[in-house]
C-alpha cells in the first residue's frame, strides 16, 4: 500500500480548473480499482494471504439478498441515469459524486460513532452555555452586588457573544479548517469560563463570560459542517438529527449540576474578605467539563477530508479517508477490505489566494498581519457570496426560517419561567398580612416576620433579635428605644417612619432601606455592609425543574425527527413542526395555572426540537463545502440576534399581558412554517 501511495501525483490539465489526484481510472472516470487489486500492484493487505476466493463467499447469496457492493453500484448507476441526457457534469459535481462514492465505500461505523460522541460533547457545551448565567445569577447577584441593569446586561452578553462567535468561527472554518477552528474555539471557552469562576468583580466576570461566549459560539456551525462531511447521503439526515440530542443533554446536565452544586454552600471557600469562592462558582467550573472533554477528544480526530480536498491538500485527504475506511472495516471484522481509491478530483491551488507567505520579505509580524488581512478579506468575500444568484433565495428563505424559529423559541423559553414566577408572586401577595395601628411595648420578637405590612404602628422598647425579615414593610410607624440585633432581611424597608434612640447591631439594615424616615439619636454598630450571599436562603428549585423538564421534553422530538427525517423529508418536518408549535403557543391563551403552562412548555419544546433538527440538516445540505460553515455561522448568528430580541420583548410583557407575546410567537411560527414548505427537498442531494 505504501508503494501505491508513493505513486500518487497531482496532475494538472491545461484548461481544466481541477487537477487529478493519482493515476489510473475506473468506471465513470473515478479512480477505483477492482474490489481485490492485482498482486502486481501490491495492494492486497497481509490479512488476505492464504485466503481463496471461495472463502469470501457472500452469506446472503443463497437467500437472494443483493451484495452491498451491488447495491452501491446500482445507486451510482441510478444517480448517473438521473442526469439529463447529453448534459455535461461539472468538475465540482464530479468531485461531489466521487466523494459520496468514497464515503459509501468507507461505510458507517466505529469512526463516525467516535466522532459523533466527540462533536456531541461540543454541542452539549453550547447547550450548557445558554443556562450557566441564568442558573448562577440568583447567587451571583448577591455575591457580586449586581443591580437590575447589570443583571440584564449579563444575560444579554451571553447571546451577543455567541452571535459574534458563530459569525467569526463559521467564516474561519471554511478557510482554516473545521477541526482547527473548533479546537481553538473550545479552548477559548474553557480558559475564560475557568477565569470567570474566579472573577471577584462584575467587570471582570462580564468580560470573561463575553470571551467565553465568543468561543462557544463557533461550536454549532462547525460541528454540523464537520460531522456532515464524514457521512454518506443515506445516513446524513438521521445521524445529524441524533447529534442534536446532545444539545438537550447540555440543558439536562446544566439543570442537574446547578441543582446539585449551587445549594451546597459548604463547597466554597474564602481567603479573607477580598476573595470569596462560593458554590455557584464551582457550578461555573463544572459546566465547562463537556467543552474540556470534547477538546481532548478532538486531538485524536482528523481534519475533514472534504475541506482538505477543497484546499488541494490531496495527500492528507487520501490518508484520512483511508483511516476512516480501515477503522470501520476492522471494527466490523473485515480487516481484509482494501481502500481502493487511486485518484480524486480536486481543485487546483492556482486561483486560491490563501497562500502561505513564507518567502515574502518583512518581519514575522508583518507577514502575520498580511496573512490575517487576507483571511479577513476571504471570509467577507465568502459571506457576500451567500447572496449570489445561485444562493440568494436559499439564503433568504433560511434566514426567515432561522429568525422566526429562534424569535419564538427563545422568547417563550424566557417567558415560561418568568410567567411561572409571576403567578407564584401573585399567589404570594394574596397571602399578604396587614397590621394597622398596632402598639407593642417591651416585647421581644424572636420569630421571623414574612410577607407583612405594618402601618401606623408604635414600637416602644421592643427587641428584634436573631430573626429574619422577608418581604416586610413598615409604613408611618414609630420606633423608640428599640434594639435590632443579628437581623437578616430580604425585600424589607421602612418608609416614612420615625426612629429614635434605637440600636442596630450586626444587621444588614442600611440607609437604602430607610425611605423618607426621620432618624434621631440612633446607633449603628458592626453592620453588614455591601453585598453578601445569604447561605440560609433556600434556592428556588422550580427554576431548575422547569429548565430540566423543558430540556427533557426535547427527547421525543429528537427521536421522531431522527426516525422520520429520511422518510417524511426535511421540508415537511420543518414546516409541520413549526405549524404545530404555533398551535401550542396559541393554546397558552387558555392557560391560567402553573401546571398548564409547564405542560404546554414541554409540548412546545418537544415539537420545536423536530423543527430545529430539520432546519440544521437542510442548512448543511443547501450550501457547497467552500461556503457551508460560513452560511451556517451567518444563520446561527442571526438566530442569536432573534433570541436577544425575542427574550427582551417577551420578558417586558410579563405581568402586563400574555396576549401580545403569544400572538407574536404564533405569527412568527406560522410565517416560518409556510416559508419552510417552499424549500427544496434535499433528501437525495449529494453534498456539494
Amino acid at each position: 500500500m505504501a508503494d501505491r501511495y508513493q505513486n500518487h501525483t497531482h496532475q494538472q490539465g491545461g484548461g481544466d480548473s481541477y487537477g487529478t489526484y493519482g493515476e489510473g481510472g475506473g468506471p465513470d472516470g473515478y479512480g477505483y480499482q477492482a474490489d481485490y487489486p492485482s498482486q502486481e500492484e501490491d495492494a492486497a493487505s497481509d490479512a488476505t494471504e492464504g485466503h481463496d476466493e471461495e472463502d469470501q463467499m457472500y452469506e446472503g447469496e443463497y437467500q437472494g439478498i443483493p451484495h452491498p457492493d451491488e447495491v452501491k453500484a446500482a445507486q451510482r448507476a441510478a444517480r448517473a441515469k438521473a442526469r439529463p441526457a447529453g448534459s455535461t457534469i461539472s468538475d465540482l459535481e464530479e468531485l461531489s459524486e466521487q466523494y459520496e462514492d468514497i464515503m459509501e465505500d468507507c461505510g458507517h461505523g466505529k469512526f463516525q460513532w467516535t466522532l459523533f460522541v466527540v462533536l456531541g460533547l461540543a454541542l452539549m457545551a453550547d447547550g450548557v452555555e445558554c443556562f450557566v448565567v441564568a442558573f448562577a445569577l440568583p447567587s451571583a447577584e448577591k455575591d457580586l452586588c449586581l443591580s437590575n441593569a447589570e443583571k440584564g446586561m449579563l444575560g444579554l452578553v451571553v447571546f451577543l457573544s455567541m452571535m459574534v462567535g458563530a459569525f467569526l468561527w463559521g467564516g474561519l472554518a471554511d478557510k482554516l479548517g473545521r477541526r482547527r477552528c473548533l479546537m481553538v474555539a473550545l479552548a477559548i471557552n474553557c480558559v475564560f469560563a475557568f477565569l470567570s469562576s474566579f472573577a471577584q468583580g462584575y467587570g471582570f466576570f462580564l468580560f470573561f463570560r463575553l470571551l467565553s461566549g465568543i468561543g462557544i459560539g463557533g461550536t454549532v456551525p462547525i460541528v454540523y459542517t464537520y460531522f456532515s462531511e464524514f457521512l454518506q447521503m443515506e445516513k446524513r439526515g438521521e445521524h445529524l438529527s441524533w447529534l442534536c440530542m446532545f444539545w438537550m443533554m447540555g440543558g439536562i446536565y446544566a439543570s442537574f449540576t446547578a441543582w446539585g452544586v449551587i445549594p451546597r454552600y459548604g463547597w466554597g471557600f474564602s481567603m479573607g474578605s477580598e476573595f470569596q469562592f462560593h458554590s455557584w462558582r464551582v457550578f461555573v467550573l463544572v459546566a465547562a467539563l463537556p467543552a474540556i472533554m470534547s477538546l481532548v477528544g478532538l486531538t485524536f480526530m482528523p481534519e475533514s477530508p472534504r475541506f482538505l480536498l477543497e484546499n488541494a491538500k490531496h495527500d492528507e485527504a487520501w490518508m484520512i479517508l483511508k483511516q476512516v475506511h480501515d477503522t470501520n472495516w476492522r471494527a466490523k471484522g473485515q480487516p481484509e477490505k482494501v481502500f481502493t481509491v487511486t485518484h480524486i478530483k480536486a481543485p487546483k491551488t492556482a486561483e486560491d489566494e490563501f497562500i502561505e507567505i513564507q518567502t515574502a520579505t518583512g518581519t514575522p509580524v508583518q507577514r502575520w498581519a498580511v496573512r490575517s488581512l487576507r483571511i479577513c478579506k476571504l471570509v467577507l468575500r465568502n459571506v457576500a457570496s451567500l447572496l449570489s444568484a445561485e444562493l440568494r433565495f436559499a439564503t433568504l428563505f433560511m434566514a426567515i426560517i432561522w429568525f422566526c424559529m429562534a424569535f419564538s423559541y427563545y422568547g417563550l423559553s424566557v417567558w415560561f419561567p418568568d410567567m411561572i414566577k409571576h403567578l407564584q408572586h401573585e399567589e404570594y401577595e394574596s397571602r399578604l398580612k396587614t397590621f394597622h395601628g398596632e402598639r407593642v411595648e417591651n416585647f421581644q420578637f424572636n420569630f421571623s416576620l414574612e410577607n407583612q405590612i405594618h402601618r401606623e404602628g408604635e414600637y416602644i422598647r421592643d427587641k428584634f433579635v436573631g430573626i429574619e425579615m422577608k418581604s416586610v414593610k413598615f409604613e408611618d410607624s414609630l420606633f423608640e428605644d428599640c434594639l435590632f440585633e443579628d437581623i437578616r432581611s430580604t425585600d424589607t424597608m421602612f418608609e416614612n417612619c420615625t426612629i429614635r434612640s434605637t440600636i442596630f447591631y450586626n444587621t444588614d439594615l442600611w440607609k437604602e432601606k430607610f425611605i423618607d424616615c426621620r432618624m434621631e439619636n440612633n446607633t449603628f454598630e458592626h453592620n453588614k455592609h455591601g453585598c453578601h450571599l445569604d447561605t440560609t436562603d433556600e434556592n428556588d428549585v422550580l427554576v431548575y425543574l422547569v429548565s430540566f423538564l423543558g430540556s427533557l421534553a426535547v427527547l421525543p422530538g429528537n427521536i421522531i425527527s431522527a426516525l422520520f427525517v429520511e422518510k417524511i423529508g426535511r421540508v415537511r418536518i420543518i414546516g409541520g413542526s413549526m405549524l404545530i408549535s404555533a398551535g401550542c403557543s396559541f393554546f397558552l391563551l387558555l392557560s391560567f395555572s402553573q401546571s398548564a403552562i409547564i405542560a404546554l412548555q414541554c409540548l412546545f419544546c418537544g415539537v420545536s426540537a423536530a423543527a430545529w433538527n430539520g432546519i440544521e440538516v437542510v442548512t448543511v445540505e443547501l450550501y457547497p463545502a467552500s461556503k457551508r460553515a460560513t452560511a451556517f455561522g451567518v444563520l446561527n448568528a442571526l438566530c442569536k440576534l432573534a433570541a436577544v430580541l425575542g427574550s427582551s420583548i417577551f420578558a417586558s410583557f410579563v405581568g402586563i399581558t400574555k396576549a401580545i407575546p403569544i400572538l407574536l410567537s404564533f405569527t412568527a411560527l406560522v410565517c416560518g412554517g409556510l416559508v419552510a414548505l417552499r424549500l427544496p427537498d434535499t433528501r437525495q442531494k449529494i453534498l456539494q
